[in-house]
């Protein structure tokens, strides 16, 4: 079995009806939690991953796990040497969905399925500590109305990835705003210090008036606390992210099943761009879905060789012209070729990072359109604008400036762990109106993640 990052679900256990279903509870568990101490809910959450963990590693050693069972359990009969007898034993002696049990023993008999035994085990997600960290995590998680049986390690992880990634930007602002804040109620005078703290963060001179803005009028009409008056900052300031991502229908943004989809990433140069796409490789591998690259970027030296690094990494293949200058388009137009032969579900391409003054290479760009266009007219394209957060809102305007001929549909913000500008993140979704797909928060091929406004400003504004 794989985990969906997009969908956020165990592959096959995935559905429309589940979905739905889950999100009819999320009001009961809000309610719940509202009566409960949220301690004890992520204690129930730890310990049912903490089976879950144990249980995925003894189905890699069945005679472990059936000797296991046999000391636990007073199981006498020890001489099991099939599955079904294997999942009678759990599920008597468990308490665990037999479902669950069988599906972990399927996809461990399974390790030749497509493109997922050549992970490196480093990819693995271990679950740690019953720590500040987790408690964190599971708190974000049960606030989106997540039942305790619903949140999977890779969600804790990248949650906890995610909040160290911002760290920077939260020591600058977070602890200026707490500051401001304190226990008395919110102030004129507070909200603009507040202004302060998020043009400094870069949020952009449009997003910060519209969220101070907001929380003026509000001030008009009653009296705001310090905790109040912190959970309509982040209500706003998700309000100001979500409105591009609504406009654009998709969310997230996830590849379509039964059709082609073709990903284009662009960018200047130094931005992260080819390593954006080696980690989206990967994280479409670990999901489940075939995929293939194609190394459009031939003018940058060793371009192709970095990306044909990820795909071994990864395990997917990629298209590619060793010679000197070769043809963006003629790659393309392979790569589309080959995408379809093999049923790919994912075709992502790197191109040249570029500047507006370089006209051949925005010839270069919408020539590349022209042949998906041409080649592939049913494909679900996308043109993913890749920003490296540090550079804030310079690399904004300045990557922007080729946008038209990219004809962008989204934006992957990169090296947040490296900056104090997380703020971009809201003068992308204001100034550009542009939906924000997928963050990096650091250098490991799991620090890429699709965008959650919620997780990001939680994570943003986490104040321990």
């Amino acid at each position: 079995m794989s985990y969906d990052e997009f969908k956020r679900q165990e592959r096959e256990n995935y559905s429309d009806s589940n979905r739905d279903q889950n999100n009819g509870q999320s009001k009961q568990v809000n309610d719940s939690l509202s009566q409960n101490d949220s301690l004890e809910w992520a204690k129930e959450a730890y310990a049912r991953l903490k089976q879950k963990q144990e249980i995925e590693k003894a189905i890699q050693n069945p005679v472990e796990l059936v000797s296991s069972l046999d000391n636990n359990s007073n199981i006498k009969d020890s001489s099991i040497d099939n599955s079904y007898e294997i999942e009678k034993k759990l599920s008597s002696s468990e308490n665990i969905e037999l479902n669950s049990i069988t599906s972990l023993i399927d996809s461990e008999n399974n390790k030749e399925e497509k493109n997922t035994a050549s992970i490196e085990d480093s990819n693995e997600v271990i679950l740690g500590d019953f720590d500040d960290q987790f408690t964190w995590s599971a708190e974000v998680l049960a606030a989106q109305g997540r039942a305790a049986d619903q949140i999977s390690i890779e969600e804790i992880d990248w949650l906890g990835r995610l909040r160290k990634g911002l760290e920077k930007t939260r020591k600058g602002f977070v602890s200026g705003l707490l500051d401001k804040l304190g226990d008395d109620p919110l102030t004129p005078e507070v909200v603009d210090d507040l202004e302060m703290l998020l043009l400094r963060a870069d949020a952009g001179v449009k997003a910060t008036d519209e969220v101070l803005n907001a929380l003026r009028r509000r001030l008009n009409e009653e009296v705001l606390g310090s905790e109040d008056g912190l959970r309509f900052l982040k209500d706003q300031l998700c309000q100001v992210i979500n409105a591009p991502i609504k406009e654009s229908g998709i969310d997230p943004l996830i590849p379509e099943q039964g059709r082609l989809n073709i990903w284009l990433l662009v960018g200047v140069n130094g931005v992260g761009k080819t390593t954006t796409l080696g980690k989206l490789a990967n994280l479409a591998v670990r999901s489940g879905y075939s995929a293939l690259i194609a190394a459009a970027d031939t003018f940058r030296a060793a371009a192709v060789e970095q990306v044909q690094i990820w795909g071994d990494r990864s395990g997917v293949s990629v298209i590619a012209n060793s010679s000197a200058n070769a043809d963006p388009a003629a790659v393309v137009f392979d790569a589309i070729g080959a995408a379809k032969a093999k049923d790919v579900d994912l075709l992502l391409v790197d191109t040249a990072g570029r500047l507006q003054t370089k006209h051949n290479l925005m010839e270069e760009l919408e020539k590349v359109r022209r042949i998906i266009d041409k080649l592939a007219p049913e494909a679900s394209v996308e043109s993913l604008l890749v920003l490296d957060a540090s550079q804030g809102q310079n690399g904004l305007r300045q990557a922007m400036a080729f946008g038209k001929a990219a004809g962008l549909t989204g934006v992957v913000i990169t090296k947040l762990d490296g900056s104090s500008r997380g703020g971009v993140a809201l003068a992308v979704s204001s100034e550009v109106n542009l939906p924000i797909r997928f963050i990096g928060a650091g250098e490991g091929v799991r620090d890429l993640r699709p965008f959650n406004s919620f997780e990001f400003v939680e994570a943003l504004l986490a104040n321990r």
